[in-house]
């Protein structure tokens, strides 16, 4: 035998080897929204179940079809950020995503100057998505610009406006090394930014990422731009009823801002510096409808399988999941197509199910929103606590599913998958377990 040939089974051995995957634990989360600040408020909003949905007090709002908005009124980012130079260098949008990262990290218990932190800043990343990044601080500086001329406007402005800017300014202040990335997929953005910081760990690109999404639209010329096209509610009357998922009387979203961020981290680190751990991320599914902008396409088959996607990739099959966190935007055409789609994967299982969509109570924080939901998801596993859809009081017959309505479920889960759905067709899909 020849020394190549002798070497060679010792050689295909290695060739043939896979990568082990990793397990990925969530053991941090950090929230901006408008039910409440930090992992505490956010629950804390979610079991008080009042929408926080308000006639918008940010701007006059008189101009526009829609006038309500979820905000967020008591976030002060000197509570996160002390020296007032930085905070001069981030817009709103900025500040938002940066304050939910350092909470994401207080509440993991992971000090990142701490002797005990067992990660270089080149094995910590940071995903982050975002609809529209910072374009209300763009049409901000536009107006001064046009009163005042161009020596008015920022300095900081072209730093400021770029999808990246919320993801840079974390790894910039945290000093993270590792990969850096930002999206803009429309409303699945946060839930996309997570699904791919869950599959970089899982692959061994990284060993822990901050992941999420953040938005900040709450401005005229933006949220004017809905509302033109009618995607919003005007239920201006009734502020805290406009959003109402499934409801046979809903009219369309209703726009929030706000931002959460998730620590992921490899379960072996986790375990190894005893890390609090909410629960891990399973599965991971993103389609594309290739049908239309702002329609879903008519029979959810591209949704549905986003989640058939993520049920593979986590080896469940629908029958082991214990709960949905449904996209409910309600829009009258997404909320139906989504129940459509909820039949095709689970079948008979999706009249058993208990399904629920939370942003009755927060709205629609766009690219964020996802990430608002993969964050109560994870608080489901710690309380045992399903979230009822806020605002279902008079079902529609076309969505006709087990909806919680009215009062939540004291009831443990082991399995949960959350869906995301946004313009331009784009669907994803997360599958959330509890680690025992």
């Amino acid at each position: 035998m020849t020394r190549e040939n002798r070497w060679e089974p010792e050689e295909q051995k290695h060739k043939n080897r896979q990568p082990r995957l990793k397990r990925v634990v969530i053991t941090g989360l950090g929230a901006v929204t408008p039910i409440g600040i930090g992992q505490k408020g956010l629950w804390e909003g979610v079991k008080r179940g009042t929408s926080a949905v308000q006639r918008i007090t940010r701007f006059d709002p008189g101009a526009f079809r829609s006038q309500v908005a979820a905000q967020v009124n008591d976030f002060d980012p000197q509570d996160w950020v002390h020296d007032g130079k930085k905070l001069r260098r981030m817009d709103r949008f900025s500040q938002f995503a940066l304050a939910a990262a350092m909470m994401a990290l207080e509440d993991a218990r992971l000090d990142l100057k701490a002797q005990s932190n067992p990660y270089s800043p080149e094995e910590i990343g940071c995903y982050i998505g975002t609809a529209l990044g910072g374009i209300s601080y763009a049409e901000e500086q536009h107006e001064i610009y046009l009163h005042e001329g161009i020596k008015a406007v920022s300095p900081m402005l072209a730093l400021s406006i770029f999808g990246g800017a919320a993801s840079c300014n974390i790894a910039i202040e945290l000093g993270l090394n590792g990969p850096n990335v930002a999206n803009a997929n429309s409303c699945a953005s946060g839930t996309i930014a997570l699904g791919e910081a869950f599959r970089l760990i899982r692959q061994g690109g990284a060993r822990a990422m901050l992941a999420g999404g953040v938005e900040a639209p709450l401005a005229p010329l933006v949220y004017g731009s809905f509302s033109v096209i009618k995607a919003m509610s005007s239920a201006n009357e009734t502020p805290e009823l406009a959003c109402r998922p499934f409801d046979r009387n809903r009219d369309g979203f209703v726009m929030a801002e706000g931002s959460a961020v998730l620590l992921l981290e490899e379960y072996e680190s986790a375990l190894e510096r005893n890390a609090p751990i909410y629960g891990e991320i399973l599965g991971y599914g993103t389609t594309n409808d290739a049908y239309h902008m702002t329609a879903p396409l008519p029979d959810g088959s591209q949704a549905a399988r986003s989640m058939r996607m993520a049920l593979y990739e986590a080896g469940l099959t629908p029958a082991q999941v214990g709960y949905i966190n449904a996209h409910a935007s309600s829009t009258p055409l997404n909320d139906k197509t989504e129940t459509q789609a909820l039949k095709q994967v689970f079948g008979e299982l999706a009249y058993q199910v208990p399904i629920s969509g939370t942003k009755g109570l927060h709205g629609h924080a766009l690219g964020a929103t996802g990430a608002f939901e993969a964050a109560i998801c994870s608080l489901i596993f710690r309380h045992d606590y399903l979230p009822p859809t806020t605002n279902l009081r008079d079902p529609d017959p076309e969505c006709d599913l087990s909806y919680i309505k009215n009062e939540g479920l004291n009831r443990k889960v082991d399995t949960i998958l959350s869906n995301s759905f946004g313009f331009g067709g784009i669907n994803a899909a997360l599958a959330f377990g509890r680690v025992g």
